[in-house]
């Protein structure tokens, strides 16, 4: 287990922040992924990227609450007029394999310039499935760049915790496909939750660290916002292997209703974290 976050929080740390040099704020881009919020977002689209600008948040990435379903050209209206940008979407592995065009136009249409392949379901977890699924992954990322797509895969704790054969299926992952075109959303809660040591982890991908998701710990493993856990994130952020990521997406699969409040917590850590 790392040890407990150090932040600065309030009022002063936000101040802190804005004297730091354009390359550090460059880094530090706080985004949120929807999926945290994909009850009330699947209701009113509109209405909870309103809510997202108004906390301060200025990326989003697409997940979940059906917003693959949704009129894209309304989202991205949305999107435009809150100056907000969604520079990443979460597609699943059998809409990419099924319907992979319409994946890429959407987005486009988003203005993402990067697909993420969110979760594997069980029946991919063995050692011989995850070997025939990792062709089409590798797949997914090459034309992916034929069409001017980046692509990235996002952990959670089994790909760390299954080890067919003895290597992980992570590190299976990591070993078969290109560190150019497979990039990783590395989702520190997971990770963490898996026993991995989180700093080495970084240093170990560097750059093939596409962005994070970030969530905290609790001392009994459940999730929480960022700043109410145990997580040091301001010791991973500045880990060398941390110097060229771009996006930090806010992410509680189990934020408690009415969501919004945990989001705004997770936002204004991060805005006052010093690293």
């Amino acid at each position: 287990m790392i040890a407990r976050r150090t932040v600065l929080a309030g009022a002063a740390g936000a101040a802190a922040l804005a004297c730091f040099p354009a390359a550090a704020a460059q880094r530090r881009a706080i985004g949120l992924q929807l999926y945290t919020l994909r009850e009330i977002f699947a209701k009113n689209p509109a209405g909870t990227l309103e809510q997202v600008a108004r906390i301060g948040y200025r990326e989003v990435e697409f997940g979940g609450g059906g917003y693959d379903a949704m009129d894209s050209a309304m989202l991205r209206g949305t999107l435009d007029r809150l100056g907000l940008k969604a520079p990443s979407i979460h597609v699943g592995y059998d809409a990419l394999l099924q319907q992979f065009d319409r994946q890429v136009t959407l987005a486009k249409a988003l203005g993402a310039d990067t697909i993420v392949l969110p979760y594997m379901t069980a029946e991919h977890r063995t050692g011989p499935a995850w070997q025939a699924a990792l062709p089409n992954i590798a797949r997914f990322a090459a034309e992916l760049k034929e069409a001017g797509l980046g692509f990235a895969y996002h952990n959670h704790d089994f790909e760390f915790t299954e080890k067919p054969g003895g290597v992980s299926l992570f590190d299976q992952l990591l070993r078969e496909t290109d560190r150019s075109l497979v990039k990783i959303e590395l989702d520190l809660f997971w990770a963490v939750r898996a026993g991995e040591d989180a700093g080495a982890l970084i240093d170990r991908l560097s750059s093939r660290i596409y962005g994070y998701h970030v969530k905290d710990m609790r001392a009994d493993r459940s999730m929480v916002a960022v700043g109410e856990g145990t997580i040091d994130f301001a010791a991973l952020f500045k880990r060398k292997g941390s110097a060229g990521v771009r996006h930090f997406y806010v992410e509680n699969d189990q934020a408690p209703a009415p969501y919004l409040p945990d989001v705004t917590t997770s936002f204004q850590t991060l805005r006052a974290l010093r690293f």
